[in-house]
């Protein structure tokens, strides 16, 4: 979190009131900074957060919130104005607007500051806010809404519009019994998004069960799935309760399903049907009362179609498909997530709080996370560990990156984070014709190294084949450009 606080200046006992400034990451500071002073003669403490991680900022009931006009430019700024107004009196701080979207602002109770307004008029405002937020007409006797985020959304750190497409579903999912297939790579948090779903509806104080499919061996698999009696199998020196039964009442989370043999997989699509089943080695048939979820890193429906997975058991586990994005694609969120992790790691191992030198925010951002959020997750404990007892994390506390993991291409085009792909002539270019030139000299390349093989150029690109074969054909990209 960006911090200014002219809090140290006062002392125990004398604020009362606090700003809460909220600004783009990149936005200039000088206005807070001038008014920090300003405002301590008043006995106000001025705190700056960076959009990012606004949704998770504690804020209090008396608190005056300034939002930046920069801000309005977040996909997730609607929905933290109308949040934050609800116990909080809220500033946006914004040239003129169009009058159908201050009308907007307005009925959440968010008034304006003009961008040209000196740092006296601004600090007018705050106080008279403040002044009127004391007296017995304007206090709120009671805020029960004050708790506005749920505990499972707080799991899912972030606020970029892929996150939030995905909170989205959760929340209208979480309350229902149906299956939901989490598709994402390796490292973006599947099994986070299902304890979410668990979460988020009835069977939250249940048990969630995890099962991964790929680390059982498939002899012992259905005994996993099913459970045993005694005697049922060598070995089986005494009865042992499944999964199934163990997640009674609650969420069975089935991590890696395409790992799952085909004879299971005959055996839990039943189970799926008709919500009964058998242990090994009994003929009582037992009733299920669990709701399943299950999660892949690679593409059943290909699978299906090749026969290495049945296509009735994967239509009736993608009854509601959730795809969690890649961390190169919600790079918005990384500061959000590198300090959560931060804050994880040192409150785990009993450190004094840590953060990162802008050249370690750049390192971090130039990167394109093969491995996601997971991979973020070990960077940072590992960078935590070994900076010892030094409060600000250099880049060269990163370089295992590069030493371990290997050097990673900037995110975007594919070209290291030291060059660009595209040379800016004096005189300009044509935007949509270069970007069409480069996808299709990507795609192509992509199709020529893997023989045209689309599955692989998809893979290798990080995009989906449906996705890459549509841009093939709007693209024009024939095979006698790919033999050229």
């Amino acid at each position: 979190m960006s911090c200014i606080s002219n809090e140290k200046d006062a002392g125990a006992g004398e604020i009362d009131g606090r700003v809460v400034w909220i600004a783009a990451a990149d936005s200039a500071r000088e206005l807070p900074r001038r008014l920090a002073a300003v405002l301590l003669e008043h006995r106000m403490k001025l705190v700056t957060v960076t959009i990012g991680m606004a949704p998770q900022f504690p804020f209090r009931p008396e608190d005056l919130v300034v939002f930046e006009g920069e801000t309005q430019a977040d996909a997730g700024f609607p929905e933290l104005v109308r949040t934050t107004a609800r116990t909080c009196s809220v500033f946006i701080r914004s040239s003129a607007m169009e009058n159908d979207e201050s009308v907007a602002w307005k009925t959440w109770g968010a008034q304006f500051l003009d961008e040209d307004e000196g740092s006296e008029v601004i600090k007018a405002r705050l106080l008279k806010a403040l002044k009127d937020r004391k007296t017995p007409a304007n206090r709120r006797e009671s805020r029960p809404e004050q708790t506005t985020v749920p505990e499972w959304r707080r799991t899912m750190v972030g606020q970029s519009r892929g996150i939030q497409k995905v909170a989205e579903v959760i929340r209208l999912v979480g309350p229902r019994r149906c299956t939901v297939l989490i598709t994402g790579e390796t490292g973006t948090g599947k099994e986070i998004a299902a304890r979410a779903i668990h979460n988020a509806g009835p069977r939250a104080d249940a048990p969630f069960v995890a099962l991964n499919c790929s680390a059982v061996p498939g002899s012992l698999m259905e005994a996993e799935l099913f459970g045993h009696t005694r005697g049922a199998f060598t070995g089986a020196s005494q009865a042992r309760v499944g999964r199934i039964e163990q997640a009674e009442g609650g969420t069975l989370f089935l991590d890696e399903i395409g790992d799952l043999s085909l004879e299971l997989q005959a055996k839990l699509l039943r189970v799926l049907q008709e919500r009964e089943f058998q242990r090994l080695g009994s003929s009582e048939t037992l009733k299920m009362n669990a709701r399943v979820l299950a999660a892949t890193n690679c593409d059943l429906r290909m699978k299906a179609a090749c026969g290495e997975f049945r296509a009735d058991l994967y239509y009736r586990l993608n009854v509601v498909p959730l795809e969690l994005p890649p961390l190169r694609s919600r790079i918005s969120d990384l500061e959000a997530l590198t300090q959560h992790f931060l804050k994880k790691v040192c409150e785990e191992e009993r450190l004094e709080a840590k953060r990162l030198s802008p050249p370690a925010w750049e390192m971090l951002e130039a990167y394109a996370w093969p491995g996601n959020v997971r991979q973020l997750e070990n960077v940072v404990y590992a960078a935590v560990i070994l900076s010892g007892t030094r409060a600000v994390l250099d880049e060269g506390d990163f370089r295992m990156l590069a030493d371990v993991y290997g050097p990673s291409p900037s995110i975007g085009l594919g070209v290291q984070s030291s060059g660009s792909p595209v040379e800016l002539p004096e005189h300009g270019l044509d935007f949509a014709e270069t970007m069409n030139a480069l996808e299709r000299d990507l795609l192509s390349k992509a199709l020529k190294r893997t023989g045209g093989n689309k599955k692989a150029a998809a893979d290798i690109l990080r995009m989906k084949r449906t996705t890459l074969s549509a841009r093939v054909r709007v693209l024009d990209i024939g095979q006698k450009l790919l033999s050229a």
